[in-house]
């Protein structure tokens, strides 16, 4: 008692003076601190969130509780956002490469249908029997390099017209296509892919997602740039609808974060019409006619009106060595790029990470997608499509079953080509100012994952750095480096070796994963818990997290008739 009286008249000597209060204290007299959330809790619906499928077949009864409010009539809209959102990368591919190989419009909305057909197909795989994550399977930009070697080689050669030189290309990247998906499928039924992403950890991942949306940032705004009228309106009427005139009433509220993005296309859409035909673009340059235009992508009037894809429609395949190394690189490529999306899906859908033996087997069901791509003769190879993951953020619905729905507009509308070709008509800059918001939603997700590790640590600071910065750097210098032609900056005399390495290298995602991956698991942390470890370990097993078998479990028992290295 007499120590404390004496402390109290008496300041202590300089040499025993209390320390400094420690910055813990002080942040927490400034305000709270927000502990590590493995899922997302302001989903609406998250990834298990189902209607029934009573429901679905009724999608008009009304007969619903309050809460529910019919999810499933609603569940129709949103599954149609997914497959708005989708279609235009798909259109965007189609649109630059097609005309290159000698294709026709007619062509063109041919290989959209099949790109449409395959894109539902292997989605509704991946959903059931693969990642079952609420990711939609998307054409992959990634083929595009091993396109241009295809297009370069057969433009030295005579045919006797353009489009049969554009058969003989699509019979030649169906033959590529289809030995090359044996990579896939070894690599992930093999499980060495799985052993992988053993040695990720989310000072990987943060990167490796990040760069999934920034490092498309050439389908936003320089896109949205090639038509500002249109582009622009549709980005800043997205954002104050979707944003802010929720706000005014809570059925409004209700509405417009999640049906908004249809609601501007809409507008902006009709927009575009007006213009068209009142003869706005009547007198400008043919580039500014192609992108703003709702006439020009001539996809209406060259649709079949139902056409059916069906194995070997262009030809018996052609098998070039060359050509199929070349499509080997864009094979790791879309996987490299489908395994961030899928921990992004994750984050965006209130799942946990997906585990080890989850990502190998969806990479060699993406493998048995990319044979069935090659038997029907697709453009393009699929991959996870990271602007339908940032859909999940935007509208708050990380429902399975939603994007499951959407691959039946999907299959539809590759079918019967003229519906089809309605909704392909939308101007692209329509769609590059959805992805202005779409892609951003992705890269930010991937900045979430930091709080699993110490982002105090110096040596945290310089993996997450470099892996950023040359994530970005190296891809860019790759594509800027890169002809006319398709000629990336490696120039050997073995053409398929240079397709490999330029295909790798123009990957803001594979190359995040090659740095972050040498750099996180060859520098020493002082703790393991630095690097997450601890919160990352009960993923990369089937039994480590009790939610593993709740998320990622196969549908209907189908576990119990298959081998145990495949679960």
């Amino acid at each position: 008692m007499g120590e404390t009286e004496n402390h109290h008249h008496h300041p202590p000597p300089p040499q025993v003076a209390a320390p400094p209060a420690a910055p813990p204290s002080l942040a927490l007299s400034r305000g709270p601190t927000w502990t590590p959330a493995e899922q997302l809790h302001q989903l609406q619906y998250c990834i298990h969130s189902n209607p029934s499928w009573r429901q679905f077949l009724f999608p008009f009864c009304w007969l619903c509780d309050k809460n529910s409010t019919c999810f499933t009539a609603q569940a129709l809209l949103l599954a149609f956002q997914h497959y708005i959102v989708n279609l235009g990368t798909t259109v965007l591919i189609a649109s630059n490469i097609v005309p290159l190989m000698g294709g026709t419009h007619g062509d063109k909305a041919r290989v959209i249908q099949v790109l449409l057909f395959m894109s539902g197909i292997n989605t509704l795989l991946q959903t059931l029997i693969g990642s079952r994550l609420p990711t939609v399977m998307g054409a992959s930009i990634a083929y595009t390099l091993p396109l241009f070697s295809i297009i370069n080689d057969y433009n030295d050669e005579d045919f006797a017209s353009p489009h049969d030189r554009f058969v003989h290309s699509m019979r030649t990247i169906q033959g590529s296509m289809i030995v090359s998906s044996f990579l896939n499928i070894i690599l992930g039924y093999g499980r060495a892919w799985g052993e992988l992403t053993r040695f990720f950890s989310p000072i990987v991942v943060v990167p490796v997602v990040c760069l999934l949306g920034l490092g498309l940032f050439a389908r936003g705004f320089p896109l949205l740039g090639n038509c500002v009228e249109i582009g622009l309106p549709m980005l800043i009427l997205l954002m104050i609808c979707q944003q802010y005139l929720k706000r005014i009433h809570s059925r409004a509220h209700l509405i417009l974060e999640r049906f908004a993005l249809l609601l501007c296309i809409g507008i902006v859409w009709a927009f575009a019409a007006i213009l068209t035909v009142s003869g706005a673009y009547n007198n400008v340059k043919p580039a500014t006619k192609q992108s703003c235009r709702t006439d020009r992508s001539f996809l209406m009037s060259s649709a079949p009106w139902i056409k059916i894809p069906y194995p070997f429609q262009w030809g018996t395949p052609i098998f070039r060595a060359s050509h199929v190394f070349g499509m080997l690189g864009a094979a790791l490529v879309s996987s490299a790029e489908s395994t961030g999306t899928f921990f992004a899906a994750a984050r965006l859908s209130g799942a946990t990470a997906p585990p080890a033996h989850v990502l190998s087997r969806s990479i060699g069901l993406q493998g048995i997608g990319m044979l069935f791509e090659g038997l029907f003769g697709s453009l393009v190879g699929t991959t996870a499509s990271v602007e339908n993951v940032g859909l999940l953020g935007l509208t708050h619905i990380g429902s399975r079953r939603v994007v499951q729905i959407s691959t039946a507009f999907m299959i539809f509308f590759s079918i019967f080509g003229k519906f089809g070709a309605f909704f392909a008509s939308i101007p692209l800059p329509i769609f590059a100012a959805i992805y202005c918001i779409l892609l951003g939603i992705v890269a930010a997700s991937g900045i979430t994952f930091i709080q699993f590790a110490n982002s105090n640590s110096m040596r945290n600071i310089y993996v997450l750095g470099v892996s950023l910065f040359l994530g970005l750097s190296i891809p860019q210098y790759f594509v800027t480096s890169r002809t006319f032609d398709g000629h990336g900056p490696v120039r050997t005399n073995a053409v398929w070796f240079n397709d490999i390495l330029n295909t790798i290298f123009s990957s803001h995602a594979t190359v995040a994963i090659i740095v972050g991956t040498l750099l996180d698991n060859t520098l020493e942390a002082n703790h393991v818990e630095d690097r997450g470890i601890p919160w990352w370990k009960p993923f990369q097993h089937s039994k480590g997290d009790v939610r593993t078998e709740e998320f990622y479990s196969y549908p209907l028992r189908i576990n119990e008739y298959l081998p145990s290295r495949f679960l």
